[in-house]
């Protein structure tokens, strides 16, 4: 009798462990993913729309789709003119997308559940947790609004400044909606132009203070908000930083001062990019390529006239991109410097991984090492195809899967 009580019993709390075990996938990126395309549906749907574009006919699908995707992974590809072929409706479309996609699905769908006073669910929170990149459960809905609050400071703050920097250049009837459209596009590190008759930011080539804007917007938006707060916040001094805030810093301001260097040196003469201007309109010129070109993709000068070296030097800036939970694509800055510091340490002989008198721990460096080895495997694999598929020049194809 007792062995059958205590069979029943166990057989009780199994069950009773089967109900209350939380789905697997709560926080799985897979949600995350699908949130994301979800929202591209969308946006393909109403880019297709005849009122979304200035032609007032039907867009074509792969058009509407490929801008929609572009937009809502802030990668700045398009394959029609943003400025001439959507309307003022399929524009505003287009900046909520990269609004969103910048933000992040989870932060953006978890702010708006706070505006309407819903319930924050456990899932909701794990999710979020996976789309900010913090491993904190506690503090996440505070920390989302606080995310937003600053995200949409910093924007309105570029915004206001680019404001005035337009205010003698278009009728002022126009200057508000170019500004606050590149303000966003800017931090997002976008790369969308409305700017018209201009390819990317051409026509801003001598003026310092559209130039120097978009940079300071494109730097923080390179930045996680975990990094700003070290930065802008209770932790002002860098050896206070965290570890992640200082790996983060040193590796983007390395890549910003040799990719400045590179630029430089490559382009000085060229008379298709920076030839023709004067030693400050090159420095400030190249200031900006080194920003931009490694995460938001605006121009002042044509890639494609750009020295071959430099070009592919670029793609390989590109190919890092920016900090993780930030608005910047690639393989992050973070990866890059756990693997700087993982082959460091290796020649130094040491059998742990340090970066700034701190041990890295194993399972970080091996999940940089993934990160690696499976960005290399895409970019070559797709840049592979393409060669074999397109009639076009390998640095291209490269330059342009890596862009993607």
């Amino acid at each position: 009798m007792e062995t059958t009580l205590s069979m029943e019993r166990h057989r009780s709390i199994v069950q009773d462990s089967k109900i209350r075990r939380p789905p697997r996938n709560f926080g799985s990126p897979y949600i995350l993913m699908g949130g994301f395309a979800f929202l591209i549906a969308i946006g393909t749907l109403l880019l297709s729309l005849p009122f979304t574009n200035t032609k007032n006919e039907i867009t074509p699908f792969l058009d509407a789709l490929f801008t929609a995707t572009s937009a809502v992974t802030v990668t700045g590809l398009v394959v029609v003119d943003t400025s001439t072929h959507w309307s003022f409706t399929g524009q505003l479309i287009i900046i909520i997308l990269i609004f969103t996609g910048g933000l992040g699905i989870m932060a953006s769908a978890t702010f708006l559940l706070v505006l309407i006073g819903r319930r924050i669910t456990l899932a909701n929170r794990l999710m979020v947790r996976e789309s900010l990149g913090v491993y904190q459960l506690g503090g996440l809905i505070g920390l989302a609004r606080r995310i937003v609050i600053v995200i949409v400071s910093i924007q309105v703050i570029g915004f206001i400044v680019l404001f005035i920097g337009l205010m003698d250049k278009y009728p002022i009837s126009d200057v508000w909606w170019l500004s606050l459209f590149h303000s966003v596009s800017g931090f997002n590190n976008a790369g969308f132009v409305i700017f018209p008759e201009s390819i990317s930011l051409s026509v801003f080539k001598t003026d310092y203070i559209i130039l120097l804007t978009m940079s300071s917007l494109i730097i923080l938006g390179t930045l996680s908000y975990s990094v700003m707060l070290d930065i802008f916040g209770y932790r002002r001094k860098f050896n206070r930083y965290t570890l992640d805030s200082k790996m983060v810093v040193t590796a983007t301001v390395g890549l910003l001062v040799i990719g400045f260097i590179v630029f430089l040196i490559s382009e000085y003469s060229n008379p298709d990019t920076l030839g023709d201007l004067n030693f400050v309109q090159k420095t400030v010129n190249t200031l900006f390529i080194a920003v931009s070109g490694r995460t938001a993709g605006f121009s002042t000068v044509d890639f494609g006239s750009m020295e071959q070296h430099s070009n592919f030097f670029l793609t390989s800036l590109m190919f890092i991109g920016g900090a993780s939970a930030s608005t910047a694509g690639g393989i992050k800055v973070n990866t890059f410097a756990v693997l700087i510091a993982a082959v460091l340490s290796s020649i130094a002989g040491r059998s742990h991984v340090v970066a700034f008198g701190r041990e890295i721990p194993h399972p970080q460096v091996y999940r940089a090492m993934t990160v690696l080895i499976l960005g290399l495997a895409i970019v070559f694999s797709v840049a592979l195809l393409l060669t074999i598929t397109e009639n076009l020049m390998f640095i291209d194809i490269l330059f342009e899967t890596v862009s993607a």
